[in-house]
């Protein structure tokens, strides 16, 4: 399987054999649809992170929960996105989004990987318009439960939960979309934004593993990473594989879950560990 990120350099070299996706997608409500529209990367295509990548919203579910594995299927089938492509995943915010997509391959046995520093650093004039897409034959696969935690599994020695949101929403300073602001109680918080450098590419993964280190994490396998909704979260546990720490657990619910269900404790400030 190929690295969970790759630079322009390597996508440009393999270019015939890739498929490429564009993930672009807005918490503030602008459109990623629009904005591919109006230019990406030539002839990829656009997955919509609503539709595509989720299933129904709705109280208790989290804004972003999996898809169904069939309803997944039929999506990337129409994406032209085959059993057997490999998927080369960007947006413009260093991959934060993207990571969603490359995560549900990659959790299902597909190559796929985050183009490292996003729509920008691709050498070439964006495309507008929409590129044209082909039936792909995609087989539906079961989500993997050993990569998967649920608000059941989110207490224990054992567990490392990561929070991979910016800090005034770890803290509960700003709530911008969901009901509750704060995080889940023993979290630690660690922006996945700062995975990235000052010109939206990926840090050097000695630098990547120290920032792992630094919160506790000796392996992967202790940790499960939440955010939101299920999607920056994603960046987190490709980060972690990309520096050898191995696989986490990803929380589909993550705190649009947990802050809606009745009588989960909530915590905020910065709490010392």
């Amino acid at each position: 399987m190929i690295p969970p990120f790759v630079d322009a350099g390597w996508v440009v070299s393999h270019r015939d054999s890739l498929v490429i996706a564009d993930v672009r997608w807005y918490l503030d409500g602008r459109s990623g649809r629009d904005a591919f529209a109006k230019g990406h990367i030539p002839d990829a295509v656009f997955v919509d992170l609503d539709e595509m990548l989720a299933g129904e919203p709705g109280h208790g579910r989290g804004r972003h929960p999996l898809p169904e594995p069939a309803d997944f299927a039929v999506a990337m089938s129409r994406s032209g996105i085959a059993d057997d492509s490999i998927v080369v995943a960007y947006d413009d915010v260093g991959g934060v989004i993207a990571a969603r997509l490359v995560w549900m391959l990659r959790a299902t046995g597909h190559d796929s990987a985050v183009l490292d520093g996003g729509l920008d650093a691709y050498p070439s004039d964006p495309e507008t318009g929409v590129s044209r897409r082909y039936l792909a034959r995609f087989t539906p696969r079961e989500w993997p439960s050993e990569l998967l935690a649920g608000p059941d599994d989110l207490t224990g020695p054992e567990v490392l939960l990561l929070d991979a949101r910016d800090p005034e929403r770890f803290r509960g300073a700003h709530e911008p979309v969901d009901p509750k602001p704060g995080h889940i109680p023993g979290a630690f918080n660690l922006p996945c934004r700062a995975n990235l450098g000052p010109d939206g590419s990926l840090l050097p993964a000695e630098s990547l593993r120290r920032r792992f280190e630094e919160a506790g994490v000796s392996t992967a396998a202790s940790v499960v990473s939440y955010c939101g909704s299920g999607v920056t979260a994603c960046h987190n546990l490709l980060a972690m594989e990309l520096c050898g720490l191995g696989a986490g657990r990803l929380y589909p619910g993550s705190w649009s879950q947990y802050c809606s269900l009745e009588g989960m404790p909530v915590e905020q400030g910065d709490p010392q560990r």
